[in-house]
């Protein structure tokens, strides 16, 4: 079983954004972050969630513990509906972030998810250190611009 913690982070709506990722593992911690220069939260909140997928090599049982509804909710109850209607909400609007929706469904098709939230700034552990990884992602990115 890994333990998967995600976080995304925005500076401005759209703005600066990071996302960060803490895998726990056999007593072993993976870190993992990212960031892009004009991104909004949500697509942080989802990249967290499709790089940490991505980097377990082989299927395996995954708790993934986000702070996001959008996130939980969306790969867990709106996909399938989605997908159904080509991609369109219920009012038959393009869905956002499609690509990035894809891209974790891709993902976490390989793996055995559970999907768990937390609510954020609330001193959970996991949630904070990936909390904090999007955010020095967010730092490193700007000073390196």
């Amino acid at each position: 079983m890994i333990e998967m913690f995600t976080d995304g982070a925005c500076r401005g709506n759209p703005g600066p954004g990071g996302w960060g990722v803490l895998l726990l593992q056999d007593g072993q911690e993976i870190v993992l972050s990212g960031a892009e220069l004009n991104t909004t939260n949500n697509r942080m909140e989802l990249a967290a969630a499709i790089n940490g997928l991505a980097h377990v090599a082989q299927a395996s049982q995954i708790a993934l513990t986000t702070d996001s509804q959008y996130v939980r909710q969306g790969i867990t109850q709106w996909i399938q509906g989605w997908r159904r209607n080509g991609w369109r909400t219920s009012s038959k609007q393009p869905v956002k972030n499609q690509d990035l929706w894809q891209a974790l469904d891709r993902e976490a098709a390989k793996h055995e998810v559970s999907w768990h939230w937390v609510k954020g700034h609330s001193g959970h552990p996991g949630n904070e250190r990936a909390d904090a990884l999007a955010n020095l992602a967010i730092d490193n990115l700007l000073r390196a611009s």
